[in-house]
């Protein structure tokens, strides 16, 4: 007589099925479409097709660990799916099995649409439905004593397995990848030629107070924010830029033809928009590259011009004003990053870096593509998502130390950091308990186009003290104490920090 499984272990089927199928379709994306894993492909999908508030709450919670966050989401969400496929399929055979391959075409929609989709994207995403899908109908069958059917132990077996084999075939599809691997190689042999013209920074920038933002970001720690779930990897040969569009004589350049070029350094401070009011999502770097106007000169951008839209590797986009990309600052196509080549999650082999302007209109990693267009013309990845076409940096100051909750009381630092690049920060003013606003003193910057560090020495009586500070720009403004969330072009306010003197 026949018998079911009872539910515990068909969800269990189920799951351990999902994991057969999620392992083997990365282990075939390692093989045959890299940028085509199920998990990224969905994860990618997600990204894009979530709305503002989603991403702006996702970056404030987790930060910098958003993908991960998204990651563990997504396995979750598959691993529920996987349950209740399991269960179905044990009262309504086959639909469980169906929902199982159901998952697999999900994956394979969201492959194929990709912008920077391989020949094979549909394939990962199948391998894994398929694996899903029979995992849950050979396994979610009668347990009876009727030939064919599972024992106990049999069955116990067979999950296990398909779990053993698809967490291994998981790993091994991540320390697997050789053409990662080979372009990580590439990317260590390169040796970046030397500036044509070298940054320097003067004394007196670094302050030395311990707590506050070094002065330079070390790459390791700089800030990462952007759509791109598996991180591109490009192999400098293959790459090329493309500037057309609203030009007179079209051009294309590549990695050699670059190198090739006379190289300028700039330190410059890269900001994000999402950054909230005194948040970490800012770094300041020494950048190796050629400058854009230069190669915008060759091109010559028709009069009626006024954009520039830049298209990643992965299809992002990013839109920014033609005049920024054509005045004096030191808007370049950056190659190197501290001295080093730029690092895979910043961009390599070749990024966008425009001082003065939020990250999400000008900052673009893996950059292929340069249209010379209109704002009325063409629309780019963010501002499609309800965020201003223009994304100027807004003055903002922080405050690094004093930090923790607790603080001896008597004499000690208020110190931090202030920025407003391609402008310039004049002053920094801080106040204690809403009192008269003090100036601090100036750290000497290295340039309008970076963060400047900023201390003040203050006496704390015992108890609870709010410190404020505000920036003064070398324009004249002040900075707004108006408190406005990052959407839809920038945080504004001042930073407030409350520290208890013991």
């Amino acid at each position: 007589m026949e018998k079911r499984i009872g539910a515990g272990a068909a969800g269990w089927a189920g799951v351990a099925s999902a994991i057969a199928g999620a392992g083997l379709g990365e282990l075939v994306a390692a093989v045959s479409a890299p940028r085509s894993s199920p998990f990224a492909s969905i994860g990618s999908a997600l990204i894009d097709l979530a709305p503002t508030w989603a991403k702006d709450a996702a970056i404030a919670l987790f930060g910098t660990a958003d993908k991960v966050a998204l990651l563990v989401l997504i396995a979750a969400v598959l691993l529920g799916a996987a349950a209740v496929a399991g269960l179905v399929q044990r009262i309504r055979p086959p639909w469980g099995s169906a929902l199982a391959g159901l998952l697999g075409a999900i994956g394979i929609v969201a492959a194929v649409t990709r912008a920077d989709a391989d020949p094979l994207a549909f394939l990962p995403s199948a391998i894994a439905g398929a694996t899903g899908a029979a995992g849950v109908w050979l396994l979610i069958r009668p347990t009876a004593d009727q030939a064919g059917g599972l024992s106990r132990r049999g069955f116990l077996v067979a999950t296990v397995s398909a779990a053993v084999v698809g967490g291994a075939a998981a790993a091994w599809s991540g320390a697997g990848n050789a053409t990662g691997r080979s372009i990580r190689v590439v990317r260590d042999a390169i040796r970046l030629p030397s500036a044509h013209n070298r940054a320097s920074v003067p004394d007196g920038a670094d302050l030395g107070i311990e707590g506050v933002a070094p002065l330079i970001t070390p790459n390791n720690e700089f800030y990462r924010i952007d759509t791109a779930l598996i991180v591109p990897e490009i192999d400098p040969a293959e790459w090329s830029l493309r500037i057309h569009g609203l030009v007179e004589r079209e051009i294309t350049l590549t990695w050699d033809e670059l190198l090739a070029l006379p190289l300028e350094e700039s330190v410059t401070t890269l900001a994000c928009v999402s950054n909230t009011v005194g948040g970490g999502l800012i770094g300041n770097a020494l950048w190796l590259g050629y400058p854009i106007r230069h190669l915008l000169a060759d091109a010559r951008p028709l009069p009626e011009a006024d954009m520039v839209l830049s298209r990643s590797q992965d299809g992002f986009t990013a839109g920014t004003p033609l005049e920024t990309l054509t005045d004096d600052r030191n808007a370049i196509l950056a190659v190197g990053m501290n001295g080093d080549p730029l690092p895979f999650e910043h961009g390599f082999p070749v990024r966008m870096v425009v001082p003065g302007l939020y990250g999400y209109v000008s900052a673009t990693k893996w950059v292929v593509d340069l249209e010379v267009t209109r704002f009325d013309r063409a629309r780019a990845y963010w501002t499609d998502r309800g965020w201003t076409a223009e994304g100027p940096i807004k003055l903002h100051s922080r405050i690094d130390v004093p930090r923790g909750s607790e603080v001896p009381s008597g004499e000690t630092v208020v110190a931090g950091v202030a920025w407003q690049q391609h402008v310039g920060v004049a002053g920094v003013e801080v106040r204690v308990d809403g009192g008269s606003w003090q100036r601090a003193s100036l750290a000497t910057a290295i340039s309008d186009d970076t963060w400047v560090q900023w201390s003040l020495p203050a006496t704390l009586t015992p108890g609870e003290h709010d410190l404020t500070c505000r920036a003064l720009s070398r324009a004249g403004e002040t900075q707004t104490a108006e408190q406005a969330p990052p959407a839809p072009n920038g945080a504004t306010g001042h930073h407030t920090v409350r520290v208890t003197a013991a």
